[in-house]
């Protein structure tokens, strides 16, 4: 009999590992991936791994590694310490500004330790760079991409900043948007699909699903939400640091009746289509996977113009794009929508249809395949 080969050792050094958009598109490439790999896992965020609930049974994930802190002055021993921490794996992946001083790290001590290869990956900003890049962040990641086998970027806009103002040579960064398993968004929820929240005969549900956190804006999409009429309820899927902001201005809007945080949903194909239109507040996105899934599922979408999303979206669904900074027109956006069920019918199902077409997950994991297996050398990736 044929021995199996060993399987791959995946360091995942992250920011965060709640639920998140990020955190959502790892998990998906770690159940694609099966039992071929070990993965373990790192937040700089002690006990930030929400998102590992939705790994698949039998795939072994190693959730308490010892390994230094990810966050801290970048002196040379505790980039040492970081290095020395990388060796014994096989791949190396980095999410995010939170984890760029585990890349310097790698850039400066990775010959010397022959440490293995890593792809950096990078999806957005926080609030304190939602409006404007901060200098010394680019330097920094100018000069800790420096080695790195491969950089991944979701959208158009964040491709052009790694080109210009990170200096990346072409042939290392790649864009691969965001993919979901299109086809599991088509069935129609059960009511009580949601936990705490059941869907009542004659209501209507303007839905999101967010990580409950400053830039995703969420008290903006309460008072923007505050124009529909009572049949309207406001359903925000996620959870977060925001959680109390978001109820306390539901109530001092008296829409406490009306606006429901369920919590974290590990398989939002199971309740989105409770939705009837969906709408995202954000300060700042690349390449948004929960509008992916709006779209799947057959929705119409208000939105917030960041990121990629009026490329992602139908031409019909543009009209209902605004700035980030018109909170008057997102709650125009949304009213123009929820009083005209035709035109949400008609929207959404042309943003099905382009989903299917273009952000299905099969050609998502087969790309990211394609480049963790050009970093190890590999001809193809497990």
């Amino acid at each position: 009999m044929t021995p199996k080969p060993p399987r791959l050792r995946i360091l995942h050094l992250h920011s965060s590992f709640n639920p998140g958009g990020k955190e959502v598109r790892s998990v998906q490439l770690i159940n694609a991936f099966g039992r071929a790999c070990e993965h373990a896992i790192i937040s700089a965020m002690p006990g930030a791994i929400g998102a590992a609930r939705a790994i698949g049974p039998g795939i072994a994930v190693d959730l308490a590694v010892d390994f230094p802190a990810l966050q801290g002055r970048p002196t040379p021993a505790r980039l040492q310490r970081l290095a020395r921490a990388m060796q014994g794996y096989d791949l190396v992946l980095t999410y995010n500004f939170g984890a760029m001083d585990a890349v310097m790290a790698h850039t400066i001590f990775g010959a010397a330790m022959a440490l293995p290869p890593l792809v950096h990956h990078e999806d957005g900003f926080n609030e304190d760079e939602a409006h404007r890049l901060k200098p010394t962040r680019n330097w920094y990641r100018r000069i800790a991409l420096g080695r790195a086998s491969a950089l991944v970027v979701p959208s158009r806009r964040l491709e052009a900043i790694a080109l210009g103002q990170w200096h990346q040579p072409r042939a290392r960064v790649n864009r691969i948007v965001n993919g979901i398993a299109t086809a599991a968004y088509a069935g129609k929820p059960r009511r009580d699909a949601l936990p705490r929240v059941i869907k009542r005969d004659g209501e209507l549900w303007l839905g999101t699903l967010a990580g409950l956190k400053p830039v995703k804006n969420l008290t903006r999409l309460v008072r923007a939400f505050a124009a529909l009429p009572e049949p309207w309820q406001l359903v925000i899927v996620g959870e977060g640091p925001d959680r109390e902001a978001i109820r306390d201005e539901a109530l001092r809007l008296n829409l406490g009746h009306r606006v429901h945080l369920p919590g974290f949903v590990a398989e939002p194909a199971k309740i989105i289509g409770l939705f009837d239109l969906f709408a995202l507040s954000s300060d700042s996105e690349q390449f948004p996977i929960s509008v992916v899934e709006a779209m799947a599922a057959g929705l119409a979408v208000a939105a917030t113009d960041v990121g990629d999303v009026a490329a992602m979206l139908v031409a019909e669904n543009l009209p209902f794009l605004v700035a980030p900074a018109d909170e008057a027109g997102l709650a125009a956006a949304l009213r123009a929508l929820a009083d005209d069920a035709p035109l949400r019918g008609a929207v959404g199902a042309a943003n099905r249809a382009l989903a299917r077409v273009q952000y299905d997950e099969a050609t998502m994991i087969a790309a990211y395949r394609g480049v963790y297996a050009k970093a190890l050398g590999l001809a193809t990736f497990p």
